[in-house]
């Protein structure tokens, strides 16, 4: 038989046997201080394998599959769509009602002991943050220290191809929901959207692998997919289904999945994607609906986040748009300063201060709540009060707001019944019903120059600082109510400089939001679809990208968004979308010439296979045959995961070193999803593994267990490509070799199109030559 015919030789016998020209000895190894300094500090942190292996036990295994079973495949994926859907809608229903309640009681009991003690009702405020926070910190060190942060890097990260230990499990989706609750509810500077976005990509993952054996929480009906490729699908609808959730958002959820976290797309996703974000429409609003009759306790009309602007100014004129394009500049520079802040502080708190302990985390949270809750309350103190608009003027306005609802014009230390404080309106109010009293409109001087300033400097310290701790913490709201506050501040001197009634505050506070958000986070068609969904105002587009464009190119000059900081300072392999400009001076042996190549005979000892395992961290090895002349040639590459099941299983030893026949293995003994770990975890240790001195002496034929069609690029193919491939297709591994010394065919465009292969006489002539060949080889 020749190389050239052997599946899984590529090209020829001679451009593979050339991949073993090289004395592995003579390379040099890895630097860990070079690790370091690039930044790849963790590990335990492996790729995803998103790549099909094409062996013998896959083969078998679609050959098995009917049209039935492809027709049962399809239709669970879309049924998977659907429970992600419904439970990330009934997640984000949970946390919401919980959190309006909370901050209910919260505020009830505060006002309620005002009456009779000042010092009481700030007792009251603050035992009742400190209480909430601390239960929320407590769950993220005690129970699932991956819930703590957004959350959206490590997802991020995920779909880009890098396995996180731990960030999907089911005790992370627990901690996630439990501890934006009381993170939220406790009035910290953060938000629960991030979090949302999270919780439905755990959602989706734990749906996708039947639930959590460890909890006892199993469905075996659902137990079908288990490859990362299948993961990545379920993940992606799950973050898309986030965003719909937190924002009502669903073609948002949509787009900030394909912008954003997502590094491979397809439009059959797309539709799945797209039909979970209108599954989760539904629910929120069918579960608001519910709430509307009194069911829900303080949860009525706010809660979920939708801010309908869609009565306030519904025109602009030419000299607007220089007001509009500053608020833009001024996005761009306070969300680089955001992110180079928390850069920082979050470099100094990983490195020096969470090091001292779970008990120091705890600590730091609760004398961040302590200082929060001390600002909201005396900060409002110091504040005049200001009388109440003309109810001639304004009849729709209740001012001031009755005790117990949620709205503008809040009394607060007034002495006067018709007044009201306005910083303690934005301040006495859950953070959804804060951004919708900033984006009122028809309420002009509602605000003053001094609150807003004073809120504005006050916030966004606070959420410098709480973004980091050991709590589930997102920074869209908190975004969102820092350039709402400038925005309105901007709307102010618009106002005072206009002669036209039409100009409302409520709309600058809407741009300065968007603009916020687009220099810090740098996202632009998503984020614009979503102040448009939450807003109901499809007028204000045109300027809304107008300073989302503005934001994000002032931001660029200075640092990258702030999810790709994160990601960066996390130390996550990320490999962005567009390779680096010196990547077109390397080609791809400069990348692979310091890694030693670790190799495994067709048929190899156990022990020597256990040795290998135990010596190196690799997770690929080339496996090596010979031909009749005695050249050896590689015949396909195989990974650590199958080497650790066989090992394991032990089903395949053999006594002596002959050659399997792969023939007898029509039943095959194993199932492609037994090659598979499970979902976000380090799977099978070989150190796990128990095999005898007698069993060491034995061997193994891994041929049938092989990928016979791994990628391969010639050593000079220039890293840019290598680098577009990898990231493209997803791999987790290329094999480098020299120039190929022959070419067996040149296929087209033309030659992958299925109504010319199926013009073709050879073609049932050729799948059965191919699966002879994966047989007998």
């Amino acid at each position: 038989m020749q190389g050239k015919d052997m599946p899984g030789v590529n090209g020829g016998g001679p451009m593979w046997s050339q991949l073993l020209n090289r004395d592995p000895s003579e390379l040099p190894s890895h630097n860990s201080e070079d690790e370091l300094m690039l930044g790849y500090r963790d590990p335990g942190m492996e790729s995803l394998d998103y790549e099909v292996v094409e062996s013998v036990a896959y083969r078998e295994d679609q050959a098995q599959r009917g049209i039935w079973h492809h027709a049962s495949y399809i239709t669970l994926k879309w049924t998977f769509s659907l429970l992600i859907g419904i439970g990330t809608g009934l997640a984000a229903f949970l946390i919401n009602i919980a959190v309006e309640n909370f901050s209910g009681w919260k505020f009830a009991a505060t006002f309620a002991l005002m009456k009779y003690s000042t010092f009481l009702g700030l007792v009251i405020y603050i035992a009742f943050n400190a209480a909430l926070v601390f239960s929320s910190v407590y769950i993220i060190t005690q129970f699932a220290p991956a819930a703590a942060g957004s959350g959206i890097p490590e997802i991020k990260a995920y779909l880009n191809g890098v396995d996180t230990p731990g960030i999907l499990l089911f005790r992370t989706l627990i901690g996630k929901v439990l501890g934006s609750i009381g993170s939220v509810g406790g009035g910290l500077a953060l938000g629960k959207e991030g979090p949302l976005v999270h919780t439905g990509a755990c959602i989706a993952s734990v749906l996708g692998q039947g639930g959590s054996t460890k909890y006892h929480v199993n469905w075996r009906w659902l137990r079908r997919f288990k490859n990362d490729r299948d993961r990545r699908d379920l993940v992606t609808c799950g973050c898309a289904a986030g965003v719909a959730a937190a924002f009502r958002a669903p073609v948002g959820g949509v787009l900030f999945a394909l912008e954003e976290v997502t590094s491979w797309w397809r439009s059959q996703l797309l539709w799945r994607v797209f039909f979970t974000s209108a599954v989760v429409a539904v629910v929120v609003r069918t579960a608001m609906g519910w709430c509307k009759h009194g069911n829900c306790g303080h949860f009525g009309s706010g809660g979920f986040i939708i801010w309908d602007i869609s009565g306030g100014q519904d025109d602009y004129s030419f000299f607007e748009l220089l007001p509009m394009a500053m608020l833009g500049a001024i996005g761009g520079l306070l969300g680089a300063l955001f992110n180079q802040l928390t850069i920082w502080i979050s470099t100094w708190r990983r490195n020096v201060l969470h090091r001292r302990g779970t008990r120091v985390k705890i600590i730091e949270v609760l004398l961040v709540s302590l200082i929060t809750s001390m600002l909201s309350f005396g900060l409002p103190m110091m504040t005049t009060c200001k009388p109440c608009p003309d109810p001639v003027k304004y009849p729709s306005v209740i001012c001031p707001r009755p005790s117990g609802n949620y709205g503008n014009y809040v009394n607060f230390f007034c002495p006067n019944e018709n007044q009201y404080n306005d910083l303690a309106t934005i301040f006495f109010n859950t953070q959804d019903d804060a951004i919708r009293n900033l984006f009122s409109t028809n309420t002009p001087h509602e605000y003053s120059t001094r609150s807003l300033l004073t809120f504005l400097v006050m916030f966004f310290v606070l959420a410098v600082l709480t973004y980091g701790t050991a709590v589930p913490s997102g920074q869209f709201v908190p975004g969102i109510m820092i350039g709402a506050t400038y925005g309105r501040l901007v709307g102010i001197l618009v106002v005072n400089a206009s002669s036209k009634d039409s100009v409302d505050e409520g709309t600058y506070a809407l741009l300065g939001a968007a603009s916020f958000l687009g220099g810090s986070m740098r996202m632009t068609v998503s984020l614009c679809v979503i102040m448009v969904e939450i807003t109901n105002n499809l007028q204000l587009l045109p300027l809304i990208m107008l300073v989302l464009l503005i934001s994000k190119a002032v931001g660029d000059a200075f640092n990258s968004g702030f999810y790709e900081e994160q990601v960066k300072l996390r130390s996550l392999p990320l490999l962005e979308s567009r390779p680096q400009r010196f990547m077109r001076n390397l080609a791809a042996k400069d990348a692979s010439g310091t890694r030693k190549i670790v190799q495994f005979s067709r048929v190899s000892k156990v022990g020597h296979i256990v040795a290998v395992l135990r010596s190196t961290n690799h997770n690929g090895f080339p496996v090596v045959d010979k031909l009749q002349t005695g050249e050896p040639v590689v015949i396909g590459l195989i990974l650590r995961s199958y080497l650790l099941v066989l090992l394991q299983a032990k089903t395949d030893f053999q006594r002596t070193p002959t050659l399997g026949d792969t023939r007898d293995r029509r039943n095959f003994r194993y199932d492609v999803r037994d090659f598979t770990k499970p979902v976000s975890s380090k799977g099978i240790s070989i150190y796990d593994i128990d095999i005898s001195a007698q069993e060491m002496e034995m061997y193994i034929d891994l041929q049938p267990f092989v990928n016979p069609t791994p990628y391969i690029v010639p050593e000079d193919m220039s890293l840019t490509k290598v680098y577009n491939l990898f990231r493209q297709l997803g791999l987790r591994h290329i094999c480098v070799v020299p120039r190929p010394s022959q070419v067996v065919g040149v296929i087209t465009r033309k030659d992958l199109l299925p109504e010319v292969l199926e013009e073709r006489e050879s073609l049932e002539e050729m799948l059965s030559s191919r699966g002879r060949l994966s047989l007998e080889a």
